[in-house]
This record gives structure tokens, sequence and C-alpha cells, in this order.
């Protein structure tokens, strides 16, 4: 039982390494293909990936503001949430972090759960309202180890760094298009710049199910913390996955896609919503027998819940 949690564990940082050296070398050799056939000056790339990469990094680091503003997010008060800073603070130590994560409340509907933050802000844990007092505390925990684990691996980096490959990639295709339509395109071979900048949009978007894939990955590996840190933690995360699927069941469409931006940092896709009423276990069980299609989740920021679900079972 020991070693298949391993060879998981393994074969997620395996995966996500191999994903990122796809993107990284497929994007470099991209360029230096368009430097040598269009004769583009260096300054003109580095012009552009130093653009994207301020801006990005200016959302990365006022980014939390935004969110705490958007979805009214608090502090939790440490006398009337004593046990969910209790909580917090026993995974944070047991994930091995050095300091201990805000501890955050968004005071909005929708039941669910993120980790995020910057070097203005420092990390930070919330916990919507629509989930505190739902969940029972283990399964709580599970779901805040899961969050815990975003923190630990340096998710927010790596998915900013990865998500600026396609960003750059569409900005140059966005510049030659243009550029091509106000004239240039008769300085570098008729309506080249034009066509090859059509191409680097289309394959922007190309480069975007990677990052898909990737952010699918870093949710496997946050559910493997979980299951690793917490007692019994995978039985408690796949309950607590149904739960929050079930509650969602209960929010209105209309209120569950106002949170279509955040929902790359919950743990759960509001989207993924089920009967409100079903029975946890036996919906458990469902889903464990559930085989979706391998392209079911391909466009998603979370891999489908049966995906999940079987995962954990490998935790125990």
């Amino acid at each position: 039982m020991v070693v298949q949690p391993r060879l998981s564990l393994l074969g997620l940082r395996i995966g996500m390494v191999g994903v990122w050296l796809a993107v990284v070398g497929t994007a470099a050799l991209l360029l230096t293909a368009l430097i040598l056939y269009l004769g583009l000056p260096t300054f003109y790339i580095y012009g552009v990936i130093g653009f994207v990469v301020l801006l990005n990094v200016i959302q990365w680091l006022f980014g939390p503001y935004l969110i705490n503003a958007f979805y009214r997010v608090t502090e939790a008060d440490p006398s009337a949430y004593s046990w969910l800073h209790q909580i917090v603070d026993e995974v944070a130590m047991r994930s091995g972090m050095r300091g201990k994560p805000k501890v955050m409340i968004a005071n909005i509907d929708i039941p669910n759960a993120f980790a995020y933050g910057s070097p203005l802000t420092g990390p930070m844990v919330a916990v919507t309202s629509g989930l505190l007092n739902r969940l029972p505390k283990d399964e709580l925990e599970a779901v805040i180890a899961h969050e815990v684990g975003h923190l630990k691996h340096r998710d927010v980096v790596v998915m900013l760094m990865i998500s600026l490959i396609p960003a750059i990639i569409y900005y140059i295709g966005y510049s030659l298009y243009i550029s091509g339509l106000l004239g240039g395109s008769r300085r570098n071979g008729g309506g080249a710049p034009i066509l090859i900048g059509i191409g680097l949009i289309v394959l922007s978007f190309v480069f975007n199910l990677f990052v898909f894939l990737m952010s699918r990955l870093r949710e496997y590996y946050a559910d493997s913390h979980a299951a690793t840190v917490v007692s019994d933690g995978a039985r408690k995360l796949q309950r607590a996955l149904v739960r929050i699927m079930a509650l969602s069941g209960r929010i209105r469409p209309q209120a569950r896609a106002s949170a279509e931006q955040l929902k790359m940092f919950f743990i759960s896709d509001p989207e993924h919503a089920i009967d409100p009423y079903v029975d946890v276990e036996r919906a458990v069980e469902e889903l464990r027998r559930t085989k979706p299609s391998p392209l079911s989740d391909i466009f998603s920021t979370h891999p489908h819940p049966a995906k999940r679900i079987k995962h954990l079972d490998r935790f125990i």
C-alpha cells in the first residue's frame, strides 16, 4: 500500500515535467523559426515577451487584492473561527510549510475553497461561506489539506509561468496580423505575416490545452497531498468532493456562472453539480464505476470527478 502511492506521485511529477518541457521546447523552436523566416528583430520578440511577463507579474502581485474585493473575502476571526484556524495550523505543520497561511472566508454562496496569494499578501487559504458548517470537520480538513498542497507546491507560480507561453504566442501572432493588414506584409513577402499571425493565434489556443492539462495535473497532485497528510485523507476527500458537488446543485446556474473567473482556483468546478439530495456514499461508488471519455475534461481546468475519485482510490 506504500509503493502504489509513491508510484502515483512519481508519475504525476514526471507528467508535469514532461508537459512543461514540451510546451517550453516547442515554443522556443517556434519563436526561433519565426525570427529566422521573417527576419524579425530580436528586440521585437523580447519586447513582446517583456510586455506579457510584466502584465502577468502585475496580475500575480495584485490579483489577490482583486479577488478579496470581488468575492468579499475577509480574514477569519481567530476567536469566532478558532477551530478553522486550528485545522489550517495542523495541516500546514504536517505539510512541512514554514509559515501558516492566512485563514480567509469568501462571503459568497458557492460552496467551495481555494488557495491563492503573492509576495505582497502572503499565502492564503479561503473557505466560502457557502461551504462553512456544511461539511463535517474531518472532510473540511481534507479540503484544506488539498488547498495547502497547492501552496506548498507553489502552484500559483507554476501556472503563471506556463500560462505566459500561449499569451506570448497570441500577442506575437496578433501583432503580425495587424502589421500585415496595415501594410507591413508588402515588405515581408506578401501576406506571409497575416497568415503566420492567424496561425499563431490559433496555435495559442492549442497551447492553452496544455495549460489546462497542467492545471488538471496540479489538481491530482493536490488531491494526493491531502490523501497523504490527513488520516484516511483519500476517503475523506472523496466524500468532500461529492458533498461539494451536491451543495453546488442547490445553487442557481446563474450564480454558479458568476464564479467563472475564479473556478480555476476552486477545489471543485461549480459546474460539476449533482443532485443535492444524493446519498454521498452511493454517489462516490457510482463515480467509481463511471467510465468518462478520455477527452471528457480536455477543455477543463479540473479532472472529471470520476477520475479524481479513482485517483484517490490509489491511496486507500
